[in-house]
């Protein structure tokens, strides 16, 4: 956006890129919620953020590998005062990918692995790598894709500039992505499927037609993005789904990220059985320390090509050096051991399953009579409810709840890229919110009865 005569009373006028990375969005929005008190007298009930819970297995685990370190030598002073290189911590990353090629079978070793300042900068880094202008065509090949990629980008000299954008191919998805893309309408998505059930419940699914016409019709999709389990519904792609998913990346020559923050192997917060841990050639794996408990740490792992990795750790330098070494230093035994997946899977997964099955509890107790409904709670650390005869957006419920000290997130930021969301969507655009329901259990449950208690003023009729 250029900059107008309405910017002209403050002291400086930023680039486009500032203009862009520096307005309101859904995810500033989030964060400040997450961080920024409320006014005085007002009791906080803070079901908006992406905090993880403490789990006590898990900081035992990170408490004990950071008394190891202290008591080692100077194996503490050595830790804080060297960079690790622009890809990682080498120690870190042998150990992620001996964990991931041994348990897995996966035919990766430490050029398929990179460590980022936590899984939000990787993607922002992949997705202004794959989308936005191509100075080279991209047009050689058929509509299959196929032709080879160096076929698609040989010509530099005489080559086409296109626009490729990022299709995500489940839409409501991760409000934290909206805004990344450096260059202006960088993401599409294609509206879920929806199925409803008698018991206030419904699922959303990847309406695979749709996303096939879409990828045959033009060839100006840079990549495909997933979140898995998907961040804001609690929605888990089966193993079935990813891997069309993925075969359909590789028909068409695209990477798939797939964002594994709260999957499997760690954290776990993977409520089904079929959604085993997934990668090939065509997948860009995201993971995290976040949410095994390490948010602060700011750890992201990336499992890619070994070209992927390359640009990526090339973009680090730029952007930032190196990533933080901590995360990396705590988490690397206990990954080599695997530690941090036995803690994940008899911890931390029974601990957020609990907390989902006891916050559904409380939502059909103190809803009841309205005419609502909650995602299947399949994974991750939110609840995702539709309120089907809210008289009133999303947006403005947000705030009246704000008012009482009750901090969610409207769904109207997680339809990003979705053309014309409010008629294309099941008419959830305006009518839901993600609850995190990980907090102290008197403060999830006070905060959803005031919850209901405010939509319950605000219905229709």
């Amino acid at each position: 956006m250029k900059a107008t005569m309405k910017h002209m009373d403050t002291r400086y006028i930023f680039s486009d890129f500032g203009t862009k990375l520096t307005g309101r969005s859904g995810i500033l929005q989030l964060m400040d919620d997450l961080g920024r008190p409320l006014p005085e007298g007002v009791t906080p009930y803070r079901l908006g953020g992406g905090n993880p819970a403490r789990v006590p297995e898990a900081e035992r685990l990170f408490r004990r590998e950071m008394e190891r370190i202290m008591a080692d030598g100077d194996s503490f002073e050595q830790l804080i005062s060297q960079y690790d290189a622009p890809q990682g911590r080498t120690q870190f990353i042998e150990a992620v990918a001996s964990f991931l090629s041994k348990t897995y079978g996966w035919k990766i070793g430490p050029e398929n692995v990179a460590v980022s300042n936590g899984s939000q900068s990787a993607f922002f880094y992949l997705f202004n790598l794959f989308s936005g202008t191509y100075s080279l065509s991209g047009d050689s090949g058929d509509a299959a894709g196929g032709s080879s990629a160096a076929d698609c980008f040989s010509d530099a000299a005489g080559g086409t500039p296109q626009r490729k954008k990022i299709l995500f191919p489940l839409v409501p998805e991760y409000v934290g992505y909206a805004d990344q893309g450096i260059e202006p309408d960088t993401f599409e998505g294609i509206p879920a499927r929806c199925e409803y059930y008698e018991d206030h419940t419904f699922k959303y699914f990847i309406d695979f037609e749709k996303l096939e016409a879409r990828l045959a019709a033009r060839r100006d999709v840079g990549a495909l993005c997933v979140s898995r389990p998907t961040n804001p519904t609690g929605n888990v792609l089966t193993d079935f789904e990813i891997k069309r998913l993925a075969s359909l990346a590789s028909r068409y020559q695209l990477p798939l990220f797939v964002d594994n923050a709260y999957g499997l192997p760690f954290p776990d917060i993977v409520f089904i059985d079929d959604a085993a841990p997934y990668w090939d050639e065509s997948v860009v794996l995201s993971m995290s320390l976040s949410k095994i408990g390490l948010p602060t740490l700011r750890t992201g792992i990336i499992v890619a090509d070994a070209q992927i990795i390359s640009a990526l750790s090339n973009l680090n330098a730029i952007a930032a050096l190196a990533s933080g070494t901590l995360g990396q230093a705590l988490a690397e035994n206990c990954i080599a051991s695997g530690r941090i997946v036995s803690v994940a899977h008899e911890y931390v997964r029974p601990f957020y399953k609990k907390r989902s099955e006891q916050a559904q509890r409380w939502i059909h107790e103190f809803f009841a009579g309205g005419d609502y409904a909650v995602h299947k709670s399949e994974g991750a650390i939110f609840l995702w409810l539709l309120l089907k005869d809210l008289a009133i957006p999303a947006k403005e419920l947000y705030g009246k709840l704000k008012e009482r000290g009750v901090i969610t997130v409207p769904g109207e930021c997680f339809f990003f890229g979705a053309e014309d969301p409010a008629n294309t969507c099941h008419g959830h655009f305006d009518k839901c919110l993600r609850v995190n329901y990980s907090g102290p259990e008197d403060e999830v449950r006070e905060g959803l009865r005031i919850l209901a208690e405010v939509y319950k003023e605000n219905r229709i009729g």
